[in-house]
């Protein structure tokens, strides 16, 4: 397996923790490194060495199966030494607080920390207290930046742009750090969003996102080239924001008769995992002209090893090149 080599000085991120902020220069080029591990991840061939002898610690404060799988895959396909931090038998559940937590991990010299936390600007506060690269997993309902990432990614690999495209997110945006960063990241990329949801789904800042908001599946899903589901997030609900799951599939429930308003080629889209009969039927989520979803899942691996590679050479040319003659001129004083 080959791979071109990466010049780290045209990305000039440390960390990735949210889309808001990224320039379109600096989403194409993650992009289009992660085009180019699609390939390379469907070739016969063993693992790179990129990131051999760099660490990469996956901190998941919450339950995950797709996104802390694909980084460490990811990690492992580049070479690297990865750490699972199991949080049920680690200190934390002893009391010990975050910034504790983040300095241990940081007198361990990592590479990389991916993390995941139930609480927004958690991660942000953990890349304050490390020297390493920082990567959200996931934080509360603020971002999920390489969730955005590989839904785009999947979706320019099969319509071959993301500008100009009507794509229309579903479902309860309220409590989604995933809508987010797709907003961000599809305005910045010049495609149009509109947000589907009962009222008590949708946000009060939502339209200051630069959105159209829509409460009926049939008039929001006219002519959309995307249409992306999500997740009823029944654990960050802290009371009933509609009747049953019954009514909630009846009016926004993705079937064939609601999708008849999209455009005949739109593609179908879910972060994962599903609720099927819930969010989506599941003839319509298993439709294999459709539906990207499990696209999607192939896409995390991709993008997940460029941001891993990025950030890593990043963090590598900002530290000074060990030097043998060094030490001896230290052990000599």
């Amino acid at each position: 397996m080959s791979k071109t080599p990466f010049d780290s000085s045209v990305y000039p991120q440390r960390h990735l923790l949210g889309i808001e902020g990224l320039s379109p220069v600096d989403i194409a080029l993650l992009l289009d490194r992660a085009d180019e591990y699609v390939e390379l991840n469907r070739s016969v061939g063993g693992k790179l060495d990129t990131l051999t002898g760099r660490t990469v610690i996956n901190l998941f404060y919450e339950a995950s199966t797709r996104t802390r799988t694909s980084f460490e895959l990811a990690a492992k396909r580049l070479g690297a030494d990865v750490i699972n931090m199991s949080i049920s038998t680690s200190s934390v559940k002893k009391g010990e607080t975050l910034i504790d937590t983040a300095m241990t991990l940081n007198a361990m010299h990592p590479d990389v920390l991916v993390a995941r936390h139930a609480a927004s600007g958690a991660v942000k506060l953990l890349s304050e207290k490390v020297n390493c690269a920082v990567i959200n997993g996931g934080d509360g309902r603020h971002e999920h930046p390489t969730q955005a990432l590989l839904d785009a990614l999947t979706i320019r690999r099969r319509k071959g742009h993301l500008d100009n495209l009507q794509v229309a997110i579903c479902g309860d945006i309220l409590h989604s750090r995933v809508a987010r960063s797709n907003i961000h990241l599809l305005n910045t990329m010049g495609a149009r969003v509109r947000l589907i949801a009962p009222k008590t789904l949708i946000p009060a800042e939502a339209e200051r996102l630069g959105v159209e908001v829509f409460h009926d599946m049939k008039a929001g899903l006219k002519d959309c080239d995307i249409v992306m589901m999500l997740r009823l997030q029944t654990e960050r609900m802290q009371s009933n924001f509609f009747p049953t799951m019954r009514e909630y599939y009846h009016f926004f429930g993705l079937d064939y008769a609601k999708l008849e308003a999209a455009k005949p080629d739109a593609l179908i889209m879910h972060p994962g995992p599903m609720n099927r009969g819930v969010e989506i039927a599941s003839d319509v989520a298993d439709d294999i002209g459709r539906s990207a979803i499990r696209e999607q899942v192939e896409m995390g691996v991709a993008v997940r090893m460029a941001c891993l590679e990025v950030l890593s050479l990043n963090l590598a040319a900002e530290q000074p090149a060990y030097d043998d003659d060094d030490e001896e001129a230290g052990g000599a004083a």
